[in-house]
């Protein structure tokens, strides 16, 4: 009995333990879910060496959290006031752009974000993140690789294992899309 006990409580840790398999392509759904310990390409960092490179500040922080939108069916005249969100000083938010498959608008925007943040040099270290067992960051971070920046770093406990390290925080805005010039 105590025996075929412990089996039930110890098969939820195993199947926690195994490892994520890197995908191929980019993760299309379930956003929230363990992630690799890799990312080809891309330099995986914890809270420790990312607090280093922030010290360093040759490295741009891009926060990739998605932002709710304000709810289309609200009555005229209701408030909306957006969640705030707390990250790590200095970083550029460029939120709602780590889904699989992105709209051309919000591919645009993470381009010309990360081309703004890097003042258009894709050797420039960036450094992608979002919460802990996020994806979000993941597949922003492959995206960056794939659009040929050299220099990507990925924190995959995001915001979340920063501040676990009592790393500092600051409330951050989204960046605004800039005006296309013709």
């Amino acid at each position: 009995m105590i025996r075929g006990l412990a089996l039930l409580l110890w098969l939820p840790l195993a199947a926690a333990a195994q490892p994520v398999p890197e995908p191929e392509d980019y993760r299309m759904d379930h956003y929230r879910a363990p992630v690799p310990a890799t990312l080809s390409g891309a330099a995986v960092v914890g809270p420790e060496a990312a607090y280093a490179l922030w010290l360093g500040g040759e490295t741009v922080f891009i926060d990739v959290m998605p932002q709710a939108p304000r709810p289309a069916n609200l009555p005229e005249g209701t408030l909306w006031r957006d969640k705030p969100r707390y990250s790590i000083p200095g970083s550029i938010w460029l939120p709602n752009v780590g889904y699989g498959a992105l709209a051309e608008i919000t591919e645009q925007y993470f381009r010309d974000g990360l081309a703004r943040a890097t003042g258009g040099e894709k050797t420039h270290p960036i450094l992608l993140f979002c919460l802990e067992d996020c994806w979000m960051s993941w597949n922003a971070a492959k995206r960056a690789l794939a659009w040929g920046y050299a220099a990507v770093h990925w924190l995959p406990e995001g915001s979340d294992g920063w501040v676990l390290w009592d790393y500092p925080l600051e409330r951050i805005t989204p960046e605004e899309p800039q005006p296309q010039s013709n």
